[in-house]
């Protein structure tokens, strides 16, 4: 085999780990969200709501990806359940955004948490140098992947 060959095999076993672990995080994502009351959707507004601060439907839609009218549903059971809230911009009373309330980032914070502890714990047997080259070709796949 040439190095070409090489190089083409080897991104095929890239992207197979990465798809695979890709549907272990998300399945141990939902065992854990499994003891709260938000489905994974609405872990993923509230993630977004999280780490960015409030938004208007359609910013969080485009970061989602799903369609406006979605999101005003996903958003409407948030708000019922009090993990978010509605509220004006106080520079354009026109635009109204949505803030994630206490209870929101309880559940984000903890969940979080547990995730971290998961995976904590399959990278038990790594030496520190291989969870920092790890994480340093994470970061660095995660910038070429965003175009930065």
């Amino acid at each position: 085999m040439n190095s070409e060959d090489v190089k083409i095999s080897t991104i095929a076993d890239i992207e197979k780990d990465l798809r695979y672990i890709s549907g272990i995080i998300k399945q141990k994502g939902r065992e854990i969200l499994s003891n709260y009351t938000i489905t994974p959707p609405q872990f993923v507004a509230l993630q977004w709501l999280f780490e960015e601060g409030d938004m208007t439907i359609g910013e969080l839609s485009n970061k989602m990806f799903l369609a406006c009218s979605t999101t005003t549903d996903l958003v409407d059971r948030m708000e019922k359940n009090k993990l978010v809230m509605r509220v004006k911009d106080p520079n354009d009373r026109r635009v109204v955004r949505i803030h994630l309330l206490e209870e929101g980032e309880r559940i984000i914070d903890e969940v979080i948490k547990k995730r971290q502890v998961y995976l904590q714990e399959v990278l038990k047997d790594f030496s520190d140098g291989e969870i920092v080259g790890l994480k340093d070709s994470l970061a660095k796949l995660h910038l070429e992947m965003r175009g930065e």
